[in-house]
């Protein structure tokens, strides 16, 4: 096996590890939540605003972000909800008479009526993580293939990065819309290359989502990052540690060479 210093393709997921979205997170869910769910006012759900940016890194779809709410407006327990949201989650799924789909679909609506009303509103309460768009800039005139691989709609993402000066092609942008798993876009972007399984290098905040890339037999070299200045815990951090296949990147490391990625 070559030795790679240095990625063929670069894939970056969003939310978490290029812009950091929770104040938009946060109004999108409360408004879709009200949608659902009409007992309670606006403002007695902003009390709730500091326990869902805590317990965002429980969140692996954006769907369940209403569903998170939920169990916060219904007293579930906090450290409950940290270590078993998937039971938790589907709890309240069937309690409430919820659809996956139907869920995806409201928020959907909610984040494209408030782009089309609200643009430079909605623009405003996305953040990206310091140093990210120059270093974005220089992958893109580098001989590294940037692809961003999100969970995200890529319509919003171009419209994000576009605020930004940021052009990357529709084809680069691998969202919600392509519907696959992380780990088969990463396969398909390899064989669609010709490339290596290490000359591809990943960076994700949500560990499950590097668990399930590293569980393939053909993808075991693909290099792995989970960035520690996204939507993960410090219980996140230490298992990385352990894992000889993942690496932890902190954003000063991203902002610099790759060869420090590695260090």
């Amino acid at each position: 096996m070559v030795i790679s210093t240095e990625p063929k393709i670069l894939a970056l997921d969003f939310d978490g590890v290029i812009c950091n979205g929770l104040l938009e997170y946060f109004q999108t869910t409360k408004f879709t939540y009200t949608q659902i769910w009409n007992e309670h006012s606006s403002e007695f759900l902003n009390t709730f605003a500091d326990s869902f940016y805590r317990l965002r890194p429980v969140i692996e779809t954006g769907w369940e972000m209403p569903i998170l709410l939920r169990a916060l407006v219904l007293g579930f327990n906090q450290n409950q909800m940290q270590d078993n949201w998937t039971n938790l989650c589907q709890k309240i799924i069937v309690s409430d008479n919820l659809n996956k789909q139907t869920l995806m679909t409201q928020l959907d609506e909610v984040r494209d009526h408030w782009i089309h009303s609200d643009l430079e509103g909605w623009l405003k309460l996305h953040q990206f993580y310091p140093g990210m768009i120059k270093k974005i800039g220089e992958i893109i005139r580098s001989s590294t293939l940037l692809y961003i691989v999100t969970t995200k709609e890529g319509r919003f993402v171009q419209q994000l990065l576009r605020k930004q000066g940021v052009e990357l092609p529709k084809k680069n942008i691998l969202g919600k819309e392509v519907k696959q798993p992380k780990y088969k876009i990463l396969r398909h972007l390899i064989q669609e290359n010709y490339l290596l399984d290490n000359q591809l290098w990943f960076v994700e905040d949500l560990l499950k989502t590097l668990y399930k890339v590293q569980q393939q037999s053909d993808l075991k070299e693909v290099k792995l990052f989970l960035a520690n200045w996204g939507f993960n815990t410090s219980k996140n951090h230490d298992l990385a540690k352990s894992n000889p296949n993942i690496n932890l990147l902190s954003l000063e490391q991203f902002n610099n060479s790759y060869s420090s990625w590695l260090g």
